[in-house]
């Protein structure tokens, strides 16, 4: 979905409309962003959400509150070997940007999002990978 700036119409010197980028920001696609950006574009509570920070919880537990079946997962980097470890959740580096803090992995546990390590849970990251994983 992402972020949404802002648009005019406006008319050029010829006469003829066009729209224009405006320095405004109409959505912030990030924390309470992300499920109004989705209810924005698809007009309904996702079934299903997929994340990897912080910048992720309110869309999963929008999402969770849902009727009915729903699924909300998040991946964990944790393979600095094959890809990016940050956290700093379980002991990971801490990251500037896209933090995975310990008290969204500990939300995970108690609200029923699905964690992914990819470290322990993926034998291929890449497709040029040979397949390290477990």
């Amino acid at each position: 979905m992402g972020s949404a700036s802002g648009t005019k119409y406006v008319h050029g010197k010829d006469g003829k409309p066009f729209l224009t980028k405006e320095p405004k920001l109409l959505l912030n696609d990030n924390d309470a962003g992300k499920p109004e950006g989705i209810h924005l574009v698809i007009g309904r509570r996702s079934r299903a959400a997929f994340g990897n920070s912080a910048g992720d919880r309110q869309m999963l537990e929008y999402t969770k509150a849902g009727d009915g079946a729903r699924l909300a997962m998040l991946v964990l980097h944790d393979d600095g070997k094959r890809e990016y470890a940050y956290g700093p959740a379980r002991g990971l580096p801490d990251a500037m940007v896209g933090a995975f803090p310990q008290d969204l992995y500990d939300q995970a546990g108690r609200e029923g999002f699905v964690v992914v390590s990819m470290k322990g849970d993926w034998k291929r990251i890449f497709a040029f990978d040979p397949g390290e994983g477990p």
